[in-house]
């Protein structure tokens, strides 16, 4: 049987980075031996921006329940048919998290230094961010939970996941990020018992606490981050910077889904958002749905090697200069996916062309 592979595409730029995904997965995959099928959502999903321009509140909450319960349908439909991964664009952040909510979900990142690694698994399956609301004439009242049962399922699959991370079995500190002084103490009776119970010693830091670490001492090698996504997304880009060396702009990443009914689905995603101020312009950065699309024909349709033969295409691209503005070139869409696939060996692709500018061709170049 051939691999599955979801795709669900949001407004804003999201029918554009639909198509660079497709085309790059394509070629990567051209040569599997029994092709990869690619499912696509029938619902174009709400941004943020698409969503004010039905009014506010109790019409863009209808709107936001829709798209939750038709991507969560989506999500379970794939998983039923035995579908390992889907790709997703930008979808506004509130029909999300109620998905990852109801499929408890964390998300993945690794970091890597020069004076070692960590790896960020982001609670997105409770806290602030999963909440609903409730409409008065004056006031948005946010209702959420966190509870010991989803806090000890995110912890044990961080651990697990940090264990294939580093197969060795030489972990760092293990540290949660979180606001437990809200919750009346009972947070830190739930981590105190994970601890005994998985053997693991579990350091329960307020936040500022980790950011003050993290300043004065940088992260230790091979650390385990567990934090609640309150915390964790806005510190997201300043971990990039500090220990990452990228761009959220270019960056992917992994949403993994620890429902039993969906266990093992992994949802790959950019990190920047639906950029609608830049649809149908050709302008958007393609990167980071180029480095999805790699990550999910190399770990979900058996490609070997695929990261590592797109960074090295992507290499020699953005060295050429070819490049979108928010990188500092003058080269659109379409063009650097070209120059892409032309490196990754797609025939019949024309080269990258700068507006205006005559066709040079560079000795040794393409090689």
């Amino acid at each position: 049987m051939p691999p599955v592979v979801g795709l669900a595409v949001g407004h804003g730029t999201g029918a554009e980075l639909a198509e660079v995904f497709t085309r790059v997965l394509g070629v990567l995959t051209r040569d599997h031996p029994t092709g990869v099928t690619l499912v696509r959502s029938p619902r174009l999903y709400h941004s943020y921006h698409s969503l004010c321009g039905e009014g506010a509140g109790e019409p863009v909450a209808t709107l936001t329940r829709e798209d939750t319960d038709h991507y969560e349908g989506f999500c379970r439909s794939l998983a039923a048919r035995g579908a390992g991964v889907v790709f997703r664009t930008a979808v506004n952040a509130q029909s999300l998290y109620l998905v990852r909510q109801r499929l408890k979900a964390v998300k993945v990142d690794p970091f890597a230094a020069d004076d070692g690694e960590a790896l960020l698994v982001r609670d997105e399956a409770q806290g602030f961010y999963t909440g609903t609301n409730r409409h008065t004439p004056s006031a948005v009242t946010r209702t959420m939970e966190f509870s010991r049962e989803t806090t000890a399922e995110v912890v044990s699959y961080a651990l697990e996941r940090a264990r294939r991370h580093w197969p060795d079995g030489r972990l760092g500190p293990v540290v949660m990020a979180y606001k437990f002084h809200l919750l009346d103490g009972v947070f830190g009776t739930w981590v105190a018992e994970l601890s005994d119970r998985l053997g693991a010693r579990i350091q329960l830091c307020q936040p500022d606490t980790v950011n003050r670490d993290l300043i004065t001492h940088g992260l230790a090698d091979r650390t385990v981050l567990v934090a609640g996504n309150e915390w964790a997304d806005i510190m997201h880009v300043v971990l990039l910077d500090r220990f990452g060396g990228e761009r959220q702009e270019n960056r992917c990443t992994e949403n993994v889904y620890l429902h039993p009914d969906v266990r093992g689905l992994v949802e790959y995603q950019t990190v920047h958002g639906s950029a609608d101020d830049l649809a149908g312009r050709d302008l958007v950065n393609p990167v980071a749905t180029v480095r999805a699309a790699a990550a999910v024909a190399e770990r979900h349709a058996g490609c070997a090697g695929a990261q590592r033969e797109v960074e090295r295409a992507l290499a020699r691209v953005l060295d050429r200069g070819v490049a979108t503005a928010d990188l500092g070139g003058a080269y659109g869409t379409t063009a650097v996916l070209d120059a892409l696939l032309a490196e990754l060996g797609e025939t019949g692709v024309p080269p990258a062309r700068q507006p205006g500018a005559v066709a040079v061709t560079v000795p040794g170049e393409g090689r």
